[in-house]
């Protein structure tokens, strides 16, 4: 995640208070604060909205779209905290002018909304709920933000909406709103994804390797990126990202090596046929970047190969250099598990500066540390390590790696998992439905 990205972020979330700090003066401090976090809270759902749109240039300013899902999911969690606090804390300040019917609505609104995006936030964060009705119901974030837009827009407040203080936050309201409408138009309207027609599917190991040529303009990518893919088949609509298994050349073909792992990619093996139809967005990432010079230890876990697969591809169009030597780890139940196998032991075969480590866990072998070390034969405060598989082989291995004597910032990866939970997650689900409780309570003895 790059720094300028999150200072920008902050500055857009703090810059607000410029303009309340001096409302303390003439009004109750906790009612000023409570419309500041209020705003807050509008701020950072603005920028969410932003996020899903999933326009390239976001990358640059903030990092690799693994990093800005990141950022996407904290600045929810901030911003439903926000709404928590806004709601509790008095946001009602006297001499405001007498209230109307369209104010007393937008409040209305507004305690609706905060419900709806209680619901949505806890059902993001339940991982165990189908990707498929998360992905519907993430859709109507968009909407209770536009509501509580409205609520912000029409509610007495100490400023008018023409107040600088008024139209920079309504700014984020407009950007939001306007994001989010984007990424309800249909498909033909985004010109960011790119048609291609499947050219060829075949087995490798325990997955599919799909190739598809493009119908106009190719996807411009590095090796290492990732891209998401809607197929123009009945049922596999919907887009979901994989990562490019393939460097790029000038037929601007794409392939994507996917493992089924779940309902929608077992629904790809059996469903797919050539000639079908696909819509490419992307690519994302920079994954690639990691560990150019000098020694570089690549390590795969199952399907987390792909990645590698490229740019070993991409290695072998450059002239040898003994000097940056690349180490591939690949850790497969078995042999015939494997994807890509005999490309990846040709390359090792005619290469000198790129080695194939076949770790077969079938077979009772467990990579670690000391094995690398051993296999590599120099110290690892003078290598790279790029990761790629599953999230408790990578912190395991992380962890061992740096007891070793690896530098934390030398460790590469990528979040790839675009949809996740939180720790302690039951915790703060118990938290949540607490605060639900005693807010509907106080509501309803506030109203008796």
């Amino acid at each position: 995640m790059r720094i300028f990205g999150l200072a920008l972020t902050a500055a857009a979330l703090f810059l607000p208070l410029i303009w309340f700090i001096p409302m303390v003066a003439e009004h109750d401090a906790s009612a000023v604060f409570s419309q500041y976090i209020g705003s807050f809270a509008l701020i950072a759902m603005g920028i969410t909205q932003l996020f899903a749109t999933r326009f390239g240039w976001l990358e640059l300013v903030f990092g690799g779209l693994d990093r800005v899902y990141v950022q996407h999911k904290w600045l929810g969690i901030s911003a439903l905290v926000a709404v928590f606090l806004h709601d509790t804390i008095d946001p009602e300040m006297r001499g405001l002018g007498r209230e109307t019917a369209l104010a007393d609505l937008a409040e209305s609104l507004g305690e609706f909304s905060y419900y709806g995006l209680l619901t949505l936030v806890a059902i993001t964060l339940i991982t165990f709920i189908p990707y498929h009705l998360w992905r519907w119901t993430h859709k109507l974030m968009g909407g209770f933000f536009a509501l509580s837009a409205f609520h912000f827009f029409f509610i007495m407040k100490p400023f008018a909406n023409t107040d600088p203080v008024g139209l920079y936050v309504l700014g984020f309201c407009v950007l939001g709103i306007a994001a989010y409408i984007y990424t309800l138009l249909p498909e033909r309207f985004q010109r960011s994804k790119r048609p291609y027609t499947i050219s060829q599917i075949e087995s490798t190991g325990n997955a599919i390797a799909v190739t598809m040529t493009p119908d106009k303009r190719a996807v411009s990518y590095r090796p290492g990126q990732f891209a998401f893919v809607s197929f123009d088949t009945p049922g596999l609509e919907e887009a979901h990202p994989y990562t490019i298994s393939k460097a790029p050349d000038e037929s601007g073909s794409l392939q994507f090596t996917i493992k089924p792992m779940g309902d929608h990619t077992s629904r790809l093996a059996r469903q797919l046929k050539a000639g079908a139809g696909a819509r490419v967005q992307g690519a994302y990432g920079h994954f690639g970047n990691a560990g150019r010079k000098g020694m570089r230890i690549w390590i795969a876990g199952g399907i987390g190969i792909t990645p590698f697969v490229a740019l070993s591809q991409e290695l072998a169009k450059k002239a040898e250099d003994l000097d940056a030597l690349v180490h591939l780890f690949y850790c497969v139940k078995n042999r015939s598990t494997a994807a890509h196998p005999d490309a990846l032991e040709a390359l090792c075969k005619t290469r000198g500066d790129f080695t194939l480590h076949l770790v077969e866990s079938g077979f009772g072998s467990r990579l670690n540390a000391q094995d690398i070390k051993s296999a590599v034969g120099v110290s690892f405060n003078k290598a790279r390590v790029s990761f790629c598989g599953p999230a408790s082989m990578r912190d395991s291995l992380k962890r061992d790696l740096v007891s070793h004597g690896l530098a934390s910032r030398r460790f590469a990866y990528e979040e790839f998992e675009i949809r996740s939970g939180l720790f302690g997650l039951e915790k703060l689900v118990m938290w949540l439905s607490t605060l639900v409780f005693s807010t509907v309570s106080r509501r309803l003895n506030r109203s008796a």
